[in-house]
């Protein structure tokens, strides 16, 4: 059964904005695992950058940022194995990309194309969820199948502070505590939901506590410290692992830029409390650590940043070379064999595209 004193609502933090902590707990990660948690979330970064940019210029359509919650998102997904499952909203791209991923396949997404969520075989990644909270449904459902199947795999549900005020939220919550089914609920708070703030979302101390009400184990993390958010999620996959059920994770954090795309947070948020929230950036506090042991320097971070910037115009451009995405391909995503009427219209489509010359 599960504890009620096994709430935490102390935040689990191993290294700090200035990249100190205690040295027995910095033990635990080699240099090698800091250095790739580190040019992870640097590749995060800059490609979040140049995404922005490319918006602003109209090569892609609308995008949501998430610069601010590079450590949230990679020292989770560094936690999975390659067979869990992961259910993201519209933010998770970092999360996507170190499960498998490919970028180009990314831009065929925000270019609106059907190929752009459509995974490779073996990418366990179900489709972007634009609707608030809905996949944390889909994340309970997964897991009971897995545990059905008596498959070792564990399902995530990315999402953020606002789904919590969603009755899917809740619902999915008590199917997974009920039935103690293997899932994550991975929550990144970074402050808004859109322009609420957190603190009109709900009157608890924190969203961790709520597992509580539910029979779950909840822990509230330092979302921009990389190492605490990987051990804390360790440890939770290890339970789900092991049959002991769900359990919410709260990453404390913050977004540093908009919204999306369609976005003013100046609107709403004051530069002074942006400022304080950059002072806590997560790459910032990392990159300390890596110099003060002589692991990290500015030449490195030239090259890196360099090497991403090739590979998003590389992924960029095969995308704007490649012939998938067809208006054709949506009469392949919903049936396994097409009923007879719906091959016709296909059949239509492709007579009128010819004719016309569109692709």
């Amino acid at each position: 059964m599960f504890d009620p004193d096994q709430l935490s609502v102390e935040v689990v933090q191993i290294l700090d904005e200035n990249g100190n902590g205690d040295e027995r707990q910095l033990a635990a990660f080699s240099d090698e695992w800091l250095l790739r948690a580190y040019r992870e979330m640097r590749r995060a970064r800059v490609i979040d950058e140049r995404l922005l940019r490319m918006q602003r210029q109209g090569r892609i359509g609308t995008y949501a940022p998430f610069s601010g919650q590079e450590a949230a998102q990679i020292g989770s997904a560094l936690a999975l194995q390659k067979d869990d499952w992961i259910f993201p909203s519209y933010r998770e791209v970092a999360v996507c990309l170190m499960h498998g991923m490919p970028l180009e396949q990314f831009f065929h997404y925000v270019q609106g194309r059907l190929s752009g969520k459509r995974m490779p075989e073996g990418v366990n990644i179900f489709p972007t969820q634009i609707i608030i909270a809905a996949q944390t449904l889909h994340a309970v459902g997964c897991a009971w199948a897995s545990k059905l199947k008596g498959e070792p795999h564990v399902s995530v549900a990315y999402f953020g502070d606002g789904a919590t005020s969603e009755g899917d939220f809740h619902e999915a919550m008590n199917f997974a505590a009920v039935y103690n089914v293997p899932v994550i609920f991975f929550c990144q708070n970074n402050q808004y939901a859109i322009s609420v703030p957190y603190r009109k979302q709900t009157a608890s101390r924190t969203i961790a506590q709520k597992a509580l009400a539910y029979g779950m184990k909840g822990v509230l993390v330092d979302g921009n410290d990389v190492l605490a958010v990987y051990e804390t999620m360790k440890q939770a996959v290890e339970a789900a692992r092991r049959g002991e059920g769900p359990m919410l994770i709260e990453a404390l954090t913050y977004r540093l830029g908009p919204h999306t795309t369609a976005d003013d947070p100046t609107k709403y948020r004051r530069p002074e409390e942006v400022e304080t929230w950059r002072a806590k950036d997560p790459l910032r506090r990392l990159r300390l650590l890596l110099e003060r042991r002589g692991l990290w320097t500015e030449a490195q971070e030239d090259a890196l940043v360099a090497q991403v910037n090739d590979e998003v115009t590389a992924a960029y451009e095969a995308a704007i070379a490649s012939k998938s995405g067809s208006i054709v391909d949506a009469f392949d995503c919903v049936y396994s064999e097409a009923p007879t009427l719906l091959a016709e219209q296909k059949d239509e489509v492709m007579r009128r595209k010819q004719r016309s010359g569109v692709r």
